[in-house]
């Protein structure tokens, strides 16, 4: 099973809609001991998942702030890489989309709605999330 590394520490900013990351952390992707990583590097900044006004009607609020949004946020930015065997690799948008099902698949499972949760919104990422792919 995959693994984030630590805790998620974060501090809201002034604006009112965006945190910033007091420590790092790191998802190993695929197994706890995988030699594919994403390392989400201090003072990173994310505004978590950003969900549309119609999907929060029917997304539980402990959708939003978890590690899986702010992985999805680091990998869709500018660099949108990760480590494979300790050497920086390009991913795509589709590949980025796939590891954060899979990290929400950590974050949910002890929700009862958590596979489907993660569903839906891996759906309204593959949907509407490519005009955010820079």
């Amino acid at each position: 099973m995959s693994s984030f590394t630590s805790e998620l520490i974060i501090e809201p900013l002034e604006n009112g809609k965006d945190f910033q990351l007091k420590r790092p952390f790191t998802y190993h992707i695929g197994s706890k001991y995988s030699r594919q990583w994403v390392k989400v590097n201090v003072n990173f900044i994310t505004d978590f998942a950003s969900i549309p006004k119609l999907l929060t009607m029917l997304l539980p609020a402990w959708a939003k702030y978890q590690k899986s949004a702010v992985l999805h946020d680091w990998m869709y930015g500018a660099t949108h890489t990760i480590f494979d065997n300790g050497k920086l690799r390009l991913i795509k948008r589709k590949r980025a989309d796939e590891i954060f099902y899979e990290a929400m698949g950590i974050e949910f499972r002890d929700h009862k709605s958590g596979k489907f949760i993660a569903w839906i919104e891996y759906t309204a990422v593959r949907m509407f999330a490519k005009f955010a792919w820079r």
